[in-house]
């Protein structure tokens, strides 16, 4: 085996197992706040574009590590998109209500 290749293997471990605790925590706590729209939204789009360059490459660590980050940017934008209303809901601050009685001046 080539050393350029074992280095490839070793470091795509290494990098998915480094995104393993955050896709785990966005996961249990549903609590996506410190991403932006933007952010996951441009992940996408750049790994999806990345896509054509990293398949006209031969079949070898570089797959396995573009696989997982496209499916790990997949699963933060649709688990942003889809807990940050239960999470926004569950956070947001009680709205003041009015007071039926509150005296309006009328011109």
């Amino acid at each position: 085996m080539n050393i350029s290749v074992l280095a490839g293997m070793v470091s795509t471990v290494l990098f998915a197992v480094s995104y393993l605790p955050m896709l785990l925590k966005a996961l249990r706590t549903r609590d996506l706040d410190s991403y932006s729209l933007g952010y996951l939204a441009l992940s996408n789009a750049a790994n999806a574009v990345h896509s054509v360059y990293v398949l006209s490459l031969p079949p070898g660590p570089i797959w396995a590590l573009h696989f997982f980050y496209v499916v790990a940017s997949a699963l933060l934008l649709i688990w942003y998109l889809r807990f940050r209303s239960v999470h926004n809901h569950q956070t947001a601050p009680a709205s003041p209500r009015r007071h039926h009685h509150e005296h309006h001046p009328s011109n």
